[in-house]
């Protein structure tokens, strides 16, 4: 656990890429969206920050987009060295989203760097998504689907070569996860590289909040299977965990999945609300919070789980530690992410105030 919490960052944005769903929007002619807040066209959004406040993210983003590779490994190998594989994970997951041929073609220029394949195989699966877009699969054409076959077969090739050729490194498995998913390789092959990840790095979120996906019901799982993940990956857990994440995703999921009227009911019930309380309170509003990859994809998603469950006192906490630190997920799930995060967080701290 590192102790300076401003300085860490992480993106779901690998996550981005292995949890787009339709959002919760229930038609443009509503006055106002689920949970009471009045649509708001004049709020600015809040744009999503895609290095998290993080400087050696910002560095490593800055070396992909010219194409220079000793000025990523001059970020990723030192964080490898040390072993730190959540916050490798992270920086790795942190430029997948950057087109251009770069990322893509390292592998012809370093066939055994198990870094620089591991790099190629996560913008490999995360270009694969591209192409699938994030539309349900009935909306997906056969060739999207081909093109996205074909893509995440090439990742898979470079991230078991990288896990090969260093096999104590947890972060091939980690996307190894959403590949696996994206291929439907099924929930027991998700497990078995789950497994292998957390052998590795056995607090490791990312690793966790992948199995969490492949357990979601949009994946073929169940909320019972889902939830009871999430408990079993909290107990024993200590003070200030980064798990405790996993709680509020699991919230989240489970009121996506849900019709309007059953989903509100939901994540507004009293055991729901009581279960995101105990375990914010155990974690990210421990003093102990302290991830090393970044503290604010689980402060987003706990702020938006207290939102929608109308606990806007402890959601207004959430949003003044983030700042303008907005993650795509899980506000994508509402809608335009950058709008709904700008509404949730004026709709909590505005009522703080009173």
């Amino acid at each position: 656990m590192s102790s300076s919490f401003p300085t860490v960052a992480i993106a779901v944005i690998a996550v981005a890429s292995a949890t787009r769903a339709f959002s919760k929007n229930y038609g443009t002619g509503r006055g106002r969206r689920a949970g009471g807040v009045p649509q708001n066209d004049v709020l600015k959004p809040v744009p999503v920050d895609r290095s998290f406040g993080d400087p050696e993210l910002a560095a490593l983003r800055q070396a992909a987009r010219v194409a220079d590779w000793p000025g990523m490994e001059a970020v990723l190998r030192p964080v490898r060295g040390r072993g730190d594989f959540a916050r490798l994970t992270f920086l790795v997951g942190g430029v997948d989203d950057l087109g251009g041929d770069f990322l893509l073609k390292l592998p012809e220029q370093f066939p055994q760097d198990p870094l620089a394949l591991t790099v190629a195989g996560a913008r490999h699966t995360a270009w694969a998504w591209e192409a699938r877009t994030g539309y349900r699969a009935t909306q997906v054409s056969q060739e999207q689907f081909r093109v996205f076959h074909e893509r995440l077969k090439v990742a898979e090739e470079y991230l078991y070569t990288a896990a090969e050729l260093d096999p104590e490194n947890a972060a091939p498995w980690y996307t190894l996860c959403i590949s696996g998913r994206g291929l439907e390789h099924g929930a027991e092959v998700t497990r078995r590289r789950f497994e292998a990840g957390i052998r590795r790095a056995p607090d490791h979120v990312g690793l966790h909040r992948q199995m969490l996906q492949q357990l979601c019901a949009k994946w073929g799982g169940s909320h019972e299977a889902m939830h009871a993940f999430v408990k079993e990956s909290l107990a024993g857990a200590p003070a200030g965990s980064g798990l405790g994440e996993l709680a509020a995703l699991a919230h989240l999921e489970h009121w996506l999945d849900l019709e309007q009227g059953a989903d509100e009911a939901y994540i507004t019930g009293a055991a729901v609300r009581q279960d995101l309380r105990e375990v914010a309170q155990a974690t990210v509003l421990h003093p102990a919070f302290a991830p090393t990859s970044s503290p604010y994809p689980a402060l987003n998603s706990f702020a938006m789980a207290f939102w929608l469950s109308g606990d806007k006192e402890t959601a207004a906490r959430l949003f003044e530690r983030i700042g303008d630190h907005v993650t795509q997920t899980p506000w994508q799930y509402r809608g335009d992410p950058e709008k709904v995060f700008a509404v949730a967080r004026q709709d909590c701290v505005k009522k703080r105030k009173k």
